[in-house]
């Protein structure tokens, strides 16, 4: 034994001297081409300058300074280009809605526990959201104030995209273990195929979540990365739209803009009602969540990329500066082009996240409505005639002198919420109500009809029957919110003629109306026809929710009553 120890004590000493020996040399190595560590950290910083000079470069095409483009009317193609980001996060959107709350509910996580997470994205929007568009109007970097956020916050809803679908596996590599599907493993012959659960038993169902808790934490963590990501990116994804763009091209570009969100939308929703489970990509990317999840990843990057690559942005430095001031009006004057005083367009595009961001159907300081929607249509004429104005009339209105509008402290900001008139205020709490049932249904549309209307359990093991029930109504359910996204599409088309026939307020409540019995009838039939057509009625809601507040606010200032 003791000679047995000598000889392994004898190999220690070897290799430790063989150790020492490679240190020394690389030590000497790295001296000799210069620097030791320190060389290595000079080298390593210099390769990712490199690096980062590349990528901007790129990114502005290699032709900083000229920014003329900035300067020209836009085809619609290249808004298409410009708006391919919101696209992209419609997909990401339509993933997260459809199968997050499926997701959380079935690594054991209990529906009321489940309402506080959705809460988490929101709270947390609430402090940060303000702050990122305080920071992005200040940012000086060479890609401009909005591309740098835009790439920020695309990294945080890819990172959210790989972690909900893969927080259960990568939470099982790190000694997670979940028991019932174990058990259901072992006693799978005997499983009755036609069980059906009952909801109640569903709802009230407790499971032991103690025995994979990073499961839960990364699918949690994921949730919140993406929801956040996804609300906030929409902000620079659209102040970049108007920054790029003239102001006669804004219209257009909204219009676009929105037109795209709800093209994502309904891709994305269809791609979640495909089952995927038969097909060659869900065998290969590990079932139906999965491959959605992959999928929508790799549509979302390169959305993002096409709008980076689209146009580049001018630099906060350039537009602090006013020698450059003169030469781009010059450049102007000889493209024959007139769009308003260099300066006034700099102090427009300064931020995104104020009221005087100019949203679609968002009133400017007159009360006059944003192309898309005239103002005249509140307007009451001597003869009491409900007319609309010429456009030469409304030109008028927006052709007189604005008064200023200086910048208001948090004190008054919050006092003209508390005091603000009585109409205003009724106006504001039906707004809550109706964004809080509309997102109701949103979280917990696609559970509703795996539960409720199917008659499946998202807590029973992987594979069981009443698992695999609920699955199918999940996918059923992604058919329903992609009519519920495509009827928003269309209802945006029509709702103009609308008001314009029938006045805002009574549009707004009909939208609301429709929206109210469409899901009261939904809960009553629980039945796969009534999914797909009461769904139509939330895209109504939804497209009213977008629009016809802020109509109603610039008839209030236009006339001070709603």
């Amino acid at each position: 034994m003791a000679e047995r120890l000598a000889g392994y004590t004898g190999n220690l000493h070897l290799l430790k001297g063989r150790a020492i020996d490679v240190w020394h040399a690389f030590q000497e190595n790295l001296s000799s081409q210069g620097g030791g560590l320190h060389g290595i950290k000079s080298r390593t910083s210099e390769k990712i300058t490199g690096l980062k000079e590349k990528a901007i470069s790129s990114l502005n095409k290699g032709n900083e300074g000229d920014y003329s483009h900035v300067y020209r009317r836009k085809s619609r193609a290249e808004l298409v280009r410009v708006s391919a980001a919101v696209m992209g996060i419609e997909f990401a959107y339509s993933a997260e809605t459809a199968f997050v709350s499926p997701t959380l509910l079935g690594i054991g996580i209990q529906h009321r526990n489940m309402t506080l997470i959705w809460c988490l994205s929101p709270i947390i929007g609430f402090f940060l959201t303000p702050l990122l568009g305080s920071v992005s109007d200040r940012c000086k970097s060479r890609l401009g104030r909005r591309r740098p956020f835009i790439i920020l916050l695309s990294i945080g809803i890819i990172l959210g995209l790989l972690l909900v679908p893969n927080g259960k596996y990568f939470g099982q590599l790190m000694g997670d273990v979940y028991p019932e599907e174990e058990l259901f493993e072992k006693i799978s012959g005997n499983v009755n195929t036609t069980a059906v659960a009952d909801e109640a038993d569903v709802i009230n169902e407790v499971v032991d979540t103690s025995s994979h808790p990073w499961g839960i934490f990364l699918t949690v963590l994921g949730t919140v990365l993406l929801d956040f990501d996804a609300d906030a990116c929409q902000s620079p994804s659209r102040a970049y739209l108007l920054d790029v763009c003239i102001p006669e091209d804004h219209a257009l570009g909204l219009s676009t803009f929105t037109i795209m969100a709800g093209l994502g939308g309904s891709l994305g929703y269809a791609m979640g009602g495909i089952n995927w489970d038969n097909t060659f990509i869900g065998v290969m990317l590990g079932g139906h969540v999965r491959a959605v999840f992959t999928l929508v990843t790799f549509i979302f990057i390169a959305c993002v990329i096409i709008t980076l690559y689209s146009f580049s942005e001018i630099p906060l430095d350039v537009l602090s500066d006013s020698s450059n001031v003169e030469s781009i009006n010059e450049r102007r004057m000889l493209d024959g082009e007139k769009y308003g005083k260099f300066e006034e367009e700099i102090e427009a595009s300064k931020t995104y996240g104020t009221m005087e961001e100019n949203y679609p159907y968002q009133p400017n300081h007159m009360g006059v409505d944003n192309p898309g929607f005239q103002e005249s249509s509140f307007t009451e004429y001597p003869n009491n005639q409900n007319e609309f104005q010429e456009p030469a009339e409304i030109n008028q209105l927006e052709t007189q002198p604005l008064p200023h509008v200086g910048e208001i402290s948090l004190r008054e900001y919050v006092t003209s919420i508390i005091y603000m008139p009585k109409s205003m205020r009724i106006l504001c709490l039906t707004n809550l109500f109706c964004w809080m049932s509309l997102v109701c249904y949103s979280l917990y549309f696609t559970d509703f009809v795996g539960e409720a209307v199917f008659g499946g359990n998202p807590k029973a093991p992987v594979g069981s029957p009443e698992r695999e029930i609920y699955e199918e109504g999940v996918r059923f359910a992604c058919w329903g919110m992609a009519m519920y996204s495509l009827s928003c599409s269309c209802y945006s088309f029509i709702i103009e003629r609308l008001v314009k026939r029938f006045r805002a307020r009574q549009v707004y409540m009909g939208g609301q109306l429709v929206y109210t019995f469409g899901m009261i009838l939904m809960a009553l039939t629980r039945s796969p026809a009534g999914v797909i057509i009461f769904s139509w009625t939330a895209g109504v809601m939804y497209s009213t929710l977008f629009t016809m507040p802020y109509l109603l606010v610039a008839h209030y200032h236009a006339s001070q009553v709603v």
